[in-house]
């Protein structure tokens, strides 16, 4: 599809053009690179028959990448005025009418998506990019991969192994879903205005069969949050008010689990976290 994507002057004329100027509240961090929005679109390997999702398109650089491959998009933008003015823009850039669907909405709120996209591919606001990751995954199952650009230190917890220094709540709650992997970093200069973190490209792949249903996955995220709540306690202290309200009672839960009681969260697996929230069930 000849789509020709944005440049920096032309991204400053429109934001001047609609009176946008970037805020740090909604986390606005325009993409001014056609190399970049190019090199996610290829790291998403997105192609012709897929069905993505966008959340904060912005001026549409990333829009125009994704409309390129010949793929339809659902974009979901929270400021008015940028997605009332995306439709004339990829309209004046060659992309037809009927490939862009524009949701002018928050998208933590959004619980319905044209189009039901199979495929996330985002520039991601560094303010809410984990809380949007997993609304969109708790409520999109039809959702199966995807790529993301965000902060280097939230991609890094979302990508992280067991045991890493930066594993945490994010890190497990993202695994419910399937394996996270880095795709690669992002230059800081890529950005209008430039932002003072460095980025990076986070890829997804959701598991075929679901870990489990939504009272289980709600079960074994609340032991997360309590074991991450004092990282550095010991298991069988730090859920003891979840889990009997003692250090022995806990413990009992967790070696019923086969979970070591002395061990901390950063070293659990996410199938270790859904065995204590089964245990928990079972009153162990």
């Amino acid at each position: 599809m000849p789509v020709t994507l944005l440049g920096a002057s032309e991204i400053r004329a429109l934001a001047a053009e609609i009176e946008v100027t970037p805020t740090k509240k909604l986390g606005q961090n325009f993409v001014v690179d056609a190399n970049t929005v190019r090199k996610i679109v290829q790291a998403a390997h997105v192609t012709s028959a897929d069905r993505v999702v966008e959340v904060g398109p912005g001026l549409g650089s990333l829009t125009l990448a994704i409309l390129e491959s010949g793929a339809s998009v659902t974009a979901v933008e929270i400021d008015h005025r940028l997605a009332a003015r995306l439709p004339a823009t990829v309209a004046a850039h060659g992309v037809p009418d009927g490939a862009l669907t524009v949701l002018d909405a928050d998208a933590l709120r959004v619980t319905d998506l044209p189009g039901d996209p199979t495929v996330l591919v985002a520039n991601l606001p560094y303010n809410v990019s984990v809380p949007v990751l997993l609304h969109f995954m708790e409520t999109f199952e039809g959702i199966e991969r995807g790529v993301v650009m965000v902060q280097a230190e939230v991609g890094e917890r979302l990508a992280a192994p067991p045991g890493s220094k930066v594993y945490g709540a994010p890190s497990v709650k993202a695994a419910w879903y399937g394996p996270w992997r880095l795709a690669g970093a992002v230059s800081r200069q890529v950005f209008w205005p430039v932002p003072g973190v460095d980025s990076v490209l986070v890829g997804f792949q959701r598991d075929p069969q679901p870990r489990g249903d939504e009272a289980l996955r709600r079960a074994t995220f609340e032991v997360v949050d309590a074991a991450f709540g004092q990282r550095r306690k010991m298991l069988r202290q730090a859920l003891a008010p979840l889990l009997g309200g003692s250090a022995a009672e806990a413990s009992a839960v967790l070696t019923a689990a086969g979970v070591d009681p002395t061990a901390r969260g950063e070293q659990l697996t996410i199938d270790d976290f859904v065995a204590i929230a089964r245990a928990r069930g079972r009153g162990a």
